[in-house]
């Protein structure tokens, strides 16, 4: 499934929320989130516009290998792909 082009960090982060993650902090441009469920998790993004490919990737793998998802699954649930 194709990663969205032209998301920016703060779009990831609100649609990241869907999963259970919340904002816990920001250094800078850096947005930290954490999510509670199964176990804790954290993720950082940085609030670029747009963010990188590779960047959002990187995100979305970590975070599918959290949810024991693949990829592909986390794509379809955030952005209904």
């Amino acid at each position: 499934m194709k990663l969205p082009r032209a998301l920016t960090g703060l779009e990831l982060v609100k649609t990241l929320s869907i999963l259970g993650y919340r904002v816990t902090r920001q250094t800078g441009s850096h947005i930290r989130l954490t999510c509670d469920s199964p176990t804790q998790h954290h993720v950082t993004v940085p609030a670029h516009d747009p963010l990188k490919v590779g960047t959002l990737s990187g995100i979305l793998n970590d975070v599918a290998a959290h949810h024991h998802m693949t990829r592909d699954e986390v794509i379809s649930r955030l952005f209904g792909g």
